[in-house]
């Protein structure tokens, strides 16, 4: 994955959020115990600490550090920060050689942070629009992409169910639904 597809995820999201800023984002994002804006704040923290782990070549952990978002920023502004935070993820990922190595439970290279901030970005997308009660899924070909990079255990089936469904977000025929999941970014 590149960063075109953190760019693309990162507009998408504000696309179809922007519209609503002006509802109470207090509510629980889904079926998560996070509120929406908590959320979306975590999407623009897991996004910098993806850019960070890239940037900075962490081998063992993740950097010590954290976004803290101003808790009185309104849904837009949040909005923004996620804005920045996946430029700063794109940027980061095009600078870094194809071979670099940082860590996520294991090295994992720049385009499995790309597909990981992805992912972030439109699982916590779905999140929040069910919270708002706004009839949303993520897009076709970014699904397919998170689903190639980051679990190819998979099973068939149209893209974003499947993603949902693998991150225990929805169901499928003739499958349980998933109580717990962990994607595979890490390389062997």
């Amino acid at each position: 994955m590149t960063s075109a597809d953190v760019r693309d995820a990162a507009d998408e999201m504000i696309g179809v959020l922007i519209p609503h800023r002006d509802r109470d984002w207090s509510v629980p994002a889904g079926t998560l115990t996070w509120s929406c804006w908590t959320t979306t704040a975590h999407v623009a923290h897991d996004l910098l600490a993806y850019a960070g782990q890239v940037t900075g070549l962490a081998t063992d952990a993740y950097l010590p550090y954290d976004l803290r978002v101003r808790p009185t920023a309104s849904p837009a502004r949040v909005l923004d920060v996620v804005r920045a935070c996946a430029g700063l993820l794109a940027v980061a990922v095009d600078a870094a050689a194809p071979t670099a190595r940082a860590w996520h439970f294991g090295p994992c290279d720049p385009a499995g942070f790309a597909a990981m901030g992805v992912a972030e970005t439109v699982l916590h997308t779905y999140d929040i629009t069910t919270g708002l009660g706004v009839p949303w899924q993520p897009p076709q070909r970014l699904s397919t992409l998170v689903l190639r990079r980051l679990f190819p255990d998979a099973p068939p089936g149209d893209a974003p169910d499947v993603l949902l469904w693998m991150t225990g977000r929805g169901e499928l025929p003739g499958r349980e639904r998933r109580t717990s999941w962990s994607w595979r970014a890490a390389l062997d």
